[in-house]
């Protein structure tokens, strides 16, 4: 198990926290926390990584570092792998992203 940690210049605020994704085999769980009440826009996003497969830091430092340059989206971000691959990782993050930022509430699922 590693842990690595990241900051990256962020200006947008999400409107709520979320969670997307699972802990499960070749998957990843990503939670959102908003900033904290003092924090304001021009700040960072904080990103803990936990992942089961140590040695990818400068795949990780790619695939966030990209992400961030189009989406600098604050908050506390946590994202708990299993060993999902970096097109798996780009999807949550966009999922993440998405949710956290929708304006008509809803969960962003497909319609029943």
């Amino acid at each position: 198990m590693q842990i690595l940690t990241y900051r990256f210049p962020a200006d947008r605020v999400p409107l709520r926290r979320v969670h997307v994704g699972v802990v499960a085999s070749g998957d990843l769980e990503i939670l959102l926390d908003l900033p904290a009440p003092e924090a304001e826009p021009g700040g960072q996003a904080e990103v803990r990584v936990r992942t089961s497969i140590d040695g990818f830091e400068v795949l990780w430092q790619a695939v966030l570092e990209r992400f961030f340059a189009r989406t600098s989206l604050l908050g506390r971000w946590e994202l708990n792998d299993f060993g999902a691959t970096p097109g798996v990782v780009a999807l949550r993050l966009r999922q993440a992203a998405e949710s956290a930022t929708r304006t008509d509430n809803s969960t962003g699922g497909e319609p029943a």
